[in-house]
């Protein structure tokens, strides 16, 4: 609104500027307001581009904060070696997501991901488990971890992310149990202080790149929140590759 404020006093001087130039005596603020009034309601398009340039000047400030942000933040995005990956580890295009296991649009989401891994062999992904939907959420960020120290995230992640229904821990523990692990050792490891010391860097790292909501992809310096379409992943990866 800063913006917007300035291009309206900036279109009120001129106008001052102009009537001042044709009279001698003082000149009255409330005349010089009724003036920028009258003129804002003769030419309401003033305001609506005066509008659209503060909004692309906004817009173009939190662009830049946030690549700032997801450079700063470059290793921890995607050098945490206790985040789950996927894909080609050696993949010259890394796909950053966060999520939670109950979000309807994570799972909206997941076959989209699982297209582009199948579809491009230099693509790897880190999964940045963030629970951010209530104790059964974290619930599940924690047996994801246990599965991952098992060797059975990738088969638990997507047994997860197709469950539907309500997110319970006893709905939890059945896809581990379905997907081979063993629920005993699943009960005695998944509080393992470890696996909040993780959860908690990727609840810090979410607030250092200003993300709100689940899922919200990083690629490259791009911040990209949101259910968005196949598509969308596709050119904002592709960009990527071909800056480099």
């Amino acid at each position: 609104m800063r913006c917007l404020s300035i291009c309206l006093i900036a279109v009120g001087v001129a106008l001052f500027g102009r009537a001042a130039a044709q009279v001698s005596a003082p000149v009255a603020p409330e005349w010089v307001e009724q003036i920028i009034h009258d003129y804002l309601l003769a030419h309401p398009d003033v305001v609506i581009e005066a509008l659209k340039a503060a909004g692309a000047k906004e817009k173009q400030k939190q662009e830049v904060a946030i690549r700032a942000a997801i450079a700063a933040k470059g290793k921890e995005l995607l050098e945490d070696p206790s985040s789950p990956t996927g894909g080609n580890p050696k993949g010259d295009v890394t796909l950053v997501e966060f999520f939670d296991y109950r979000c309807p649009y994570c799972k909206q989401v997941e076959p989209l991901v699982e297209t582009l891994l199948k579809e491009d062999p230099n693509l790897r992904i880190v999964y940045k488990e963030w629970p951010i939907l209530g104790p059964p959420s974290v619930v599940a960020a924690h047996v994801a971890l246990v599965a991952l120290e098992r060797g059975r995230y990738t088969q638990f992640h997507a047994a997860m992310m197709a469950a539907r229904g309500e997110i319970t821990e006893d709905a939890i523990l059945k896809v581990a149990a379905d997907v081979g692990l063993d629920i005993a050792q699943v009960r005695a490891d998944m509080a393992a202080p470890e696996f909040d010391q993780l959860i908690r860097r990727n609840y810090d790292l979410a607030s250092a790149l200003g993300i709100h909501a689940t899922p919200t992809f990083v690629i490259g310096g791009n911040l990209i929140p949101g259910a968005v379409d196949l598509e969308t992943l596709r050119q904002k990866i592709s960009a990527v590759r071909n800056a480099d």
